[in-house]
């Protein structure tokens, strides 16, 4: 089987699934097919180290794997690990949070380790099973200043060891000003590990000091626990918590950022997290910036500076201070140039050299990298394009929402709970956007050797993209007719039908396109395989008639796989919608039959 009749056949099968790129979930609910930025409901964790899920703000998602947690519900999860582990080892809250605190707040980690060696636990933390009382005097000597006040004016840790108030608050804010390493503060005698808690601080330090101090212990929860994770978008205070294995790694905060749990960049479903690295590392790189210079600029022969050429003759003159004079196609001195050697706008010397091959590495070397070029500025274009063409949609989906809907309602009489239809297109094109965008990346990446592949996959991308870009006219120009009537207008429903048709269309070459890329487009290598093994049947005395038989075969089933059951449809070879056999025009894509 030749490449094309493999990419062929893969073209037809790929069109016959209908699974849900959501990794398993089936439903034709729009609401569960992309982000929803309305939904809201309970997600209790099975987190076996007390990680509960608080009673708001949690977000629904497609495959409910996480939970976004605001910082009221980060303290309410701290309280509830601090009271479990308090409980169960009867010990102060406060020696509670230092323990969970060392050990990345599982309440799981603790209690095993507390119950194996009890001893070397409190060693290791700095907790003292007795603590010991201030010397009763009148007066102390501070440890560090070595001034004498009264007992009333000093303090102690549970060791004992007693310093005054001011070296205390001295100490502490000096630790606290140096970063989170402040909750893990000890005495400060050098000889002494006992751990200094949270009431201390609290007693002994001023509001500023203080407050540093909690929001510390606060973001600990979140940045020592490997299941949460805090939102990366600039002025979010929401924090994620992930439940691992539970299907996608893509996360759409509360604040409507989207990025992926594992490698904390933007969403970028189907692409793989290291495409994603390499391709923004290649987006910020300076290799970019020598490969256009390699391929649109000549070094000066004499100082070595790069030099562009973008019009005028052959002569050149370089920048001062070098100012030395040579022929752009050649490189020699001008001086050694005029008539004799071709004129101003050729030079006899360069092709000569040509002929006898004294360019070719040079010019191989420039080729290829002006090749490389164009080729990087063809996906990175229509990356880049995709990407503002997001951001336009997102920006309408919130007028939509806030303005348009309402609007629409009151010119088309209907409630706004039967336009839900719109905003579901919009939610669709800035998913289908983010994913088009990225499958550009991984484009680029697709070894150019595998031609059967690219095939498969540009014709994948090709169909998503069309069916975007209906999709995409039709809820912004379309829409426009029946937002600016003067009233009720007699087609909307059939405006309603196309939409709600486009939206389901657009999905179903989406949910292909992202299922192909996320295995690698493992279709090309099996339909490839198929191909050999029918090939070493026919060459072991396989009749023509019999190839013929199994290829007709195929045929059919390919087929009927893509026939409707009711015989009174006929589906559009464009789009796939499923129209009356009456029609000769299809009522989604407005193709003739």
């Amino acid at each position: 089987m030749d490449s094309e009749d493999e990419t062929m056949m893969m073209m037809e099968d790929s069109n016959d699934d209908e699974e849900f790129y959501g990794r398993g979930d089936d439903d034709s609910d729009l609401d569960n097919v992309i982000m929803d930025y309305d939904g809201f409901m309970d997600h209790d964790s099975d987190d076996s180290d007390g990680l509960s899920s608080p009673r708001q703000h949690h977000y629904h998602h497609r495959s409910q794997n996480y939970t976004i947690l605001n910082e009221d519900d980060i303290r309410q999860c701290q309280e509830e690990n601090i009271t479990k582990i308090s409980t169960v080892l009867s010990i102060s809250r406060v020696d509670a949070g230092i323990l969970l605190r060392h050990y990345n707040w599982s309440v799981s980690k603790v209690n095993d380790e507390w119950f194996a060696d009890e001893e070397k636990v409190r060693k290791t933390v700095g907790l003292l099973e007795n603590h010991v009382p201030l010397p009763d005097a009148k007066e102390l000597t501070c440890g560090i200043c070595f001034d004498t006040y009264p007992r009333n004016r000093m303090s102690a840790a549970a060791c004992g060891h007693p310093f005054c108030f001011v070296c205390w608050q001295g100490y502490i804010s000096t630790a606290i000003n140096d970063g989170p390493g402040c909750l893990m503060l000890r005495c400060p005698d050098p000889s002494c590990g006992a751990a200094i808690g949270q009431d201390m601080v609290n007693k002994l330090t001023n509001n500023d000091d203080r407050g540093k101090y909690n929001r510390y212990f606060l973001r600990s929860f979140v940045e020592d626990n490997r299941k949460t994770k805090w939102c990366p978008a600039p002025g979010c205070d929401y924090a994620v918590d992930f439940i691992v294995g539970g299907g996608s790694y893509d996360i759409t905060c509360q604040c409507s950022h989207s990025f992926c749990w594992n490698c904390v960049e933007e969403a970028h479903r189907p692409v793989d997290c290291g495409t994603v690295s390499k391709w923004i590392m290649k987006n910020s790189a300076e290799s970019e910036n020598m490969n256009w210079i390699l391929a649109n600029s000549k070094p000066c022969p004499k100082c070595k500076r790069p030099i562009e050429k973008n019009q005028g003759c052959m002569h050149i003159t370089c920048t001062p201070p070098c100012k030395f004079e040579f022929c752009w196609l050649c490189l020699g001195a001008w001086s050694e140039h005029g008539e004799r050697t071709g004129g101003f706008y050729a030079c006899n010397r360069y092709e000569a050299a040509k002929q006898e091959g004294a360019y070719d590495d040079t010019e191989k070397r420039r080729e290829m990298a002006k090749n490389s070029l164009e080729r990087y500025t063809h996906y990175y274009e229509r990356w880049a394009t995709n990407q503002s063409s997001r951001q336009r949609a997102l920006e309408n989906l919130h007028q939509m929402q806030t303005i348009h809907l309402e609007k629409l309602s009151d010119k088309q009489c209907q409630p706004e709970s039967q336009l839900k239809f719109i905003i579901e297109a919009w939610l669709q094109i800035v998913e289908c956007r983010r994913v088009l965008k990225w499958t550009y990346a991984y484009g680029y990446y697709l070894p150019e050797h595998e031609h059967t592949k690219k095939q498969f996959f540009e014709y994948l991308q090709g169909d998503a993209e069309s069916g975007l870009e209906r999709l995409h006219q039709c809820a912004e120009k379309e829409f426009q007719t029946y937002l600016n009537s003067e009233g009720p207008s007699k087609d909307f429903n059939e405006f309603r039908t196309k939409l709600a048709g486009l939206t389901s269309v657009t999905k179903n070459y989406f949910e292909n396109l992202v299922r192909a890329l996320e295995n690698g487009l493992a279709d090309v290598d099996s339909h490839a395989a198929c191909g050999r093994a029918g090939s070493s049947k026919n060459l072991g005395g396989g009749s023509t008639k019999g190839r013929s038989s199994r290829a007709k075969g195929t045929t059919s089933r390919s087929s009927s796989s893509r026939a409707i059951d009711d015989s009174s449809h006929w589906s559009c070879e464009h789009c796939t919608f499923a129209n009356v056999r009456s029609a000769n025009i299809c009522a989604m894509c407005q193709q003739h039959r």
